[in-house]
């Protein structure tokens, strides 16, 4: 377990600290979005790692920012997280920004949160658009629990169970789609969750948004006679059909741990025993390991 704790006089709160990476969010499509104290932050760092330094640096440039830039993509994230760590542990300052929204939602910027937590090195977040809650709140569907998934795997048999998931889920589900495979997702959605309702979300806060509201259907034959056009998140209605009632189940009288531990005991590692256990309780994984730690706490 790490824990940095930092204690901020108030009249210092918004001064930026050497040896901290601050999660800055950038607009989502409107400039106008962006936080005063995100400005001095990109302003006051000694460095920026972004996702795509070109498109960031014309964000810069229309702030009037010039800061020495480091790429910190998907496929560099290893290496490149490594180094910044190591410049952030030496003292230095770094803001993280993704192409658009907040770093480290379905981002690699959660790797370098991670890498930093393990290191002791501070980490703190500076608030900002997200397209995933945007979307959210215009869908009028339930928000008061809900799931996000980010994009659909490519593979076949991963993209068959993560469906089959999705269709099991009774939470209000957020997905991220991209436009030349909206018709395809929109035809497997149909075909693993039934007629739901879904809002398809595109060109959140910019001057052509659109909010469509229908069933999965509907949606289906709309983009049959139309060119799908920006990126879209996808708000899908949760599953209203009970859970299958699963008395016989040798995990019924188990605790999420023995569950857990059940697996271990076949020689499964940790992580993919709490995958398993979570899977068979119809739950997330991130559940799953919420409750072994409020089991630990009780001990």
């Amino acid at each position: 377990m790490s824990s940095v704790k930092r204690a901020i006089d108030p009249e210092e709160k918004n001064r930026v600290e050497g040896g901290t990476l601050y999660l800055v969010a950038t607009p989502i499509g409107n400039l106008a979005d962006l936080s005063e104290r995100a400005i001095k932050v990109l302003r006051e760092v000694d460095f920026i790692a972004a996702e795509d330094t070109r498109n960031s640096m014309r964000l810069l440039t229309h702030l009037g920012i010039s800061k020495p830039l480091v790429s910190y993509f998907e496929h560099n994230k290893r290496e490149r997280g490594a180094v910044i760590a190591d410049r952030l542990a030496a003292g230095e300052s770094c803001a993280l920004i993704t192409d658009a929204g907040t770093p480290a939602i379905s981002d690699p910027g959660e790797d370098l949160v991670v890498l930093c937590a393990e290191r002791g090195i501070p980490v703190t977040h500076i608030p900002g658009a997200c397209a995933a809650i945007v979307a959210l709140t215009l869908s009028a569907l339930p928000t008061g629990r809900f799931v996000f998934d980010g994009f659909l795997p490519v593979a076949k048999a991963e993209r068959r169970e993560r469906l089959a998931e999705i269709a099991r889920e009774r939470r209000t589900v957020i997905l991220h789609e991209a436009p030349h495979k909206l018709r395809a997702t929109l035809d497997d959605l149909l075909g693993a969750l039934g007629d739901r309702s879904i809002a398809l979300c595109r060109e959140l806060t910019k001057r052509n948004e659109e909010i469509m509201r229908m069933t999965l259907s509907s949606a289906v034959a709309y983009y049959r006679e139309h060119d799908p056009r920006g990126e879209y998140v996808l708000v899908l209605s949760g599953s209203q059909t009970p859970p299958a009632a699963d008395a016989d189940a040798f995990w019924q009288t188990l605790t999420p741990a023995d569950h857990v531990a059940h697996y271990e005991a076949l020689g499964m590692g940790r992580m993919d025993a709490m995958k398993k256990a979570a899977k068979d309780r119809g739950v997330s994984k991130s559940e799953i390991y919420a409750l072994l730690l409020q089991t630990k706490g009780e001990e």
